[in-house]
């Protein structure tokens, strides 16, 4: 895998007002990676992913996309950077009253000059390689949660982006429609190339995909553990950690 770190933050500070959510948050994701951003409910992981992506400025340090210092432009210097980001929110987000075809033909009107017919080809192929083509003409109502997280995951990759943001992409699924999912991300990383920023708490999924990540700290409000979610499990020796690595064993009476 190559060595280069595609983002990095450095010594970033997330608030809302006077309110910190995390700080000294310093991290490098490297290319072709699956980053994992741990940590138990209400330690700001979605925050940190909303920065990532530009929907919240930090209060302090800097946050670099390749060579470019993403909040030192302005705002089209910022659109362009986010044109190589494609993100999958947590619910899906598809437009209700779009169809899931029109829902991945979205982002290719808005920002290309391509005809209808190559779109509509575009569209066949990104819902072609998350297995959802037969739904094209459906609207979200009439398609699962599971197919909805594949149809929000097909208009993440209109653009071709070479980094994904993925929240909570398992969350509300079955275990075998999350086994799915955790490999159709593999797949995008080892057949298309992407770096994938990933935040959630479900531990099969993060074992099974992650090759890198932080653990978030609530009370400290701080990072206060970096490595892969298995490392972490296995040699991590923070109370804390330790607690969230091994809590289905523990629950299962394994430990």
């Amino acid at each position: 895998m190559p060595d280069q770190t595609v983002l990095s933050l450095r010594d970033i500070t997330l608030s809302f007002g006077p309110k910190i959510i995390q700080k000294n948050i310093s991290l490098d994701v490297r290319k072709g990676s699956i980053f994992a951003v741990m940590g138990g409910s209400g330690c700001g992981k979605s925050t940190l992913l909303k920065s990532m992506i530009g929907l919240l400025r930090p209060s302090a340090g800097e946050y670099h996309v390749g060579d470019e210092n993403y909040w030192a432009g302005d705002e089209a210097h910022r659109t362009d950077l986010n044109h190589r980001f494609g993100v999958l929110f947590q619910s899906g987000a598809l437009w209700s009253s779009m169809t899931v075809g029109e829902n991945i033909a979205l982002p290719l009107q808005m920002f290309t000059d391509l005809k209808p017919s190559v779109i509509r080809r575009l569209v066949e192929l990104k819902l072609g390689f998350v297995g959802m083509l037969q739904a094209i003409d459906l609207y979200p109502s009439e398609i699962s949660g599971g197919m909805c997280k594949r149809a929000g995951l097909a208009r993440a990759l209109a653009l071709d982006p070479d980094i994904l943001f993925f929240d909570e992409p398992s969350a509300g699924l079955d275990p075998i429609t999350s086994a799915r999912l955790d490999d159709l991300i593999l797949n995008l990383r080892d057949g298309l190339g992407a770096t994938i920023v990933i935040v959630s708490h479900e531990l099969p999924s993060l074992f099974h995909i992650a090759d890198d990540g932080i653990f978030l700290d609530a009370r400290t409000k701080t990072p206060i553990a970096h490595g892969s979610p298995r490392d972490l499990r296995d040699n991590c020796t923070d109370p804390q950690v330790h607690a969230f690595m091994h809590r289905e064993r523990d629950e299962e009476g394994k430990t």
